[in-house]
């Protein structure tokens, strides 16, 4: 995995304006690819990020990449709280629900509705899709919209032209590092 690959599939979570990514990477040897996690990490926390693998499969990994205090703002609004309680998680620790999120992905046989409040998409558009993915949507972008076509189509856009700006500038020499805005929220 490059930084290349990263700034294609991560632009909005790089900059800022996006809670999560989640993307798979094709490895051929897990204690390698491991220990090249651990080596984006270092770089990465600096910056508020944090890269782990939520699934292995014999020669992919889940990955998920995320700005640990935006998720733990987003798991303070009420309705994702109570999302993830029916959903089995412990709510009131944003970790602690990663972690479990992970053992859903592992040990459960359909994948998880509910990670789209990982992501940070809107609750709404999530609880649609919980209800029934293929009833009531409304759009398709970077998720299936249910509720706000306007917002989300304004988020799509900011998505868009981020990853451009993200990928040209990178492929112009400026650094990953350089490219990752560092985390505004406060603890």
């Amino acid at each position: 995995m490059g930084d290349q690959e990263l700034v294609r599939l991560c632009s909005p979570t790089l900059a800022g304006i996006k809670t999560g990514s989640l993307f798979t990477i094709d490895y051929d040897d897990r204690a390698r690819f491991n220990e090249e996690i651990r080596e984006f990490n270092d770089r990465l926390s600096k910056k508020g990020l944090r890269m782990i693998p939520i699934k292995y499969a014999p020669k992919y990994a889940l990955i998920y990449l995320y700005r640990p205090d935006y998720l733990k703002k987003d798991f303070s609004n009420q309705e994702v709280c109570s999302i993830l309680k029916e959903k089995g998680y412990s709510y009131n620790n944003a970790d602690m629900c990663v972690a479990q999120l992970a053992k859903h992905l592992s040990q459960d046989s359909g994948f998880p509705h509910e990670i789209g409040l990982f992501l940070g998409y809107p609750v709404e558009d999530v609880k649609g899709f919980m209800k029934s993915p293929d009833e009531g949507v409304k759009y398709t972008g970077f998720w299936k919209v249910y509720g706000d076509i306007d917002a989300a189509m304004k988020t799509f856009s900011k998505y868009k032209k981020c990853t451009e700006i993200y990928s040209k500038a990178h492929q112009n020499g400026v650094s990953l590092e350089k490219l990752i805005v560092e985390s505004c929220i406060k603890q």
